[in-house]
């Protein structure tokens, strides 16, 4: 006898549904029918989901408020110029600056032993870049690879209107 692939599942919202589990390894079905029953149905899950965007959008909002606002008192205590950009780009390019240039300082100076004064070459050639966008570019860096980052970045990602070229 084959081991069945469809199977009758009771949700905890208490619906019943007919899932086809013949995707699975045979011997995984059964477990995974027992996951199942333990979660809503696709339904439910799916209006909770929608239901809850609200307080997502809430916190999310909340959450880049924050990080704004560190960002900003990270740059004026640092002396960091205004990014340009697009309007919609400047605080996102804030944001990542101020995160990536966090995360280089724990990686180089705090874990990497670097003195002040590297810290402070690296500082002024930070401040030369002032394209929102090429920070938004590097939001994914690890703080390390800053230096090499910072040599590569091009006229162009200094901005125009940028005092410290």
């Amino acid at each position: 006898m084959a081991i069945r692939t469809q199977w009758n599942v009771e949700h905890a919202c208490s619906h019943h549904a007919v899932h086809n589990l013949s995707g699975r390894p045979a011997d995984q079905r059964a477990g995974f029918a027992r996951w199942l029953a333990a979660k809503d149905c696709t339904d439910c899950w799916k209006a909770a989901r929608d239901a809850d965007t609200g307080s997502k959008d809430a916190w999310l909002a909340a959450k880049r408020a924050s990080e704004q606002q560190e960002a900003a008192a990270w740059a004026e205590q640092f002396d960091m110029p205004p990014l340009e950009g697009p309007e919609k780009a400047l605080g996102w390019g804030e944001r990542s600056r101020h995160q990536l240039m966090t995360s280089a300082h724990k990686a180089l100076v705090i874990e990497g032993g670097w003195g002040e004064a590297g810290w402070a070459e690296l500082e002024e050639k930070a401040r030369k870049v002032g394209r929102a966008g090429w920070w938004i570019d590097q939001r994914d860096a690890e703080g390390a690879d800053l230096v090499e980052l910072l040599d590569s970045a091009t006229e162009q990602d200094q901005g125009t209107e940028n005092p410290f070229r």
